[in-house]
């Protein structure tokens, strides 16, 4: 068994059942979000995926612990096996890091865990929909919707953008997962990649958990989709700005090109990504207007624009930090 790393403490546990005896994690970072963080709970904490489970919340603010704090209250009036911990490096990836890490290492016997955000709620059956389909299809990993909830309800037809949309609509085996928001990973999975899992690179730019995929996709590693198994992501009116979406698409295309050149480092990878970058631009405008009309909402007919500079801008260093990062906007 690999030890935790040591930049990670543990803030709070308890034990209901045996470690032995608990075959699914459920982990939650959690940054500055402590009431939602305590609505989050409550819907996991309500999960009967058919035994012992436990949840390991993952604190990535060092100094300020107020989630730490909200779950420790929180777990400390349920009857359940917990685990609160700390990440002292500051970042997404470090927090995933640090949850994986330590929920391989407090529960032996572990099977698979599954990943929700503080941003989230749960469906009732979400944690045991992942696990059927992954018991359905013997996918290596299974990814679920994140459905967007928005704060302006006056913006839903927001949800009909790219950038809010699932990238699945049907239950089974799928190509590839994008999103660590809503995912199933098994313990081969755990066992077979280096770690730190997610790269601590991407850890103000995004992009880790896409590039966690494409490394597990590489060793061979299987994807499914669990249509049921959906989240609820609570989005502030600010995203729901055209400057964010903008930002956001860019952002997008930014990672995507990359992701390709860190699979094609070379020359002729370079190459190969910036005539696709191109192409894309050129096809921009027909596919932009096929999505304006598939959606009918004018502003998706950016995306396809929007992704294809993205690449381009990344291609050439142009990216600042506001493209690479729209949610610290």
């Amino acid at each position: 068994m690999t030890p935790p790393p040591p930049d990670v403490t543990v803030f709070y546990q308890t034990r209901v059942d045996a470690a032995e005896s608990v075959e699914f994690v459920v982990t939650l970072p959690t940054f500055r979000r402590p009431e939602h963080l305590l609505k989050t709970l409550k819907t996991v904490a309500s999960q009967e995926p058919g035994g012992p489970f436990a949840i390991v919340v993952m604190e990535n603010d060092a100094d300020g612990l107020e989630g730490a704090e909200a779950a420790k209250a929180f777990f400390a009036d349920h009857r359940i096996n917990a685990l609160v911990v700390v990440a002292h490096q500051r970042g997404n990836c470090h927090a995933y890091n640090a949850g994986w890490s330590m929920a391989l290492a407090t529960y032996p016997n572990l099977h698979a865990i599954a990943v929700i955000d503080d941003d989230e709620i749960a469906a009732p059956d979400w944690l045991d929909s992942l696990i059927s389909v992954h018991r359905q299809t013997r996918a290596d990993l299974v990814g679920g919707p994140q459905l967007p909830d928005f704060e302006d309800q006056g913006r839903n037809d927001q949800k009909r953008h790219p950038v809010f949309m699932p990238h699945y609509d049907t239950t089974g085996p799928v190509p590839i997962l994008y999103s660590s928001g809503n995912v199933l990973i098994t313990r081969p999975v755990l066992d077979a990649m280096p770690r730190p899992f997610l790269d601590p690179v991407f850890n103000f730019i995004g992009g880790g958990d896409s590039d966690f995929y494409r490394r597990c996709e590489a060793k061979g590693f299987t994807f499914a989709w669990a249509a049921e198994a959906w989240v609820a992501e609570t989005i502030p009116a600010r995203r729901t700005e055209m400057s964010w979406i903008k930002a956001r698409s860019l952002r997008n295309g930014a990672i995507s090109a990359l992701l390709e050149h860190r699979a094609a480092p070379g020359l002729a990878g370079r190459l190969k990504t910036i005539v696709k970058s191109l192409a894309l631009l050129a096809a921009s405008p027909f596919r932009g207007f096929s999505l304006w009309r598939l959606t009918q909402l004018p502003s998706a007919g950016l995306y396809h624009f929007y992704v294809a500079w993205g690449r381009l801008m990344m291609e050439v260093g142009l990216v600042n930090e506001q493209y690479r990062n729209p949610e610290k906007n």
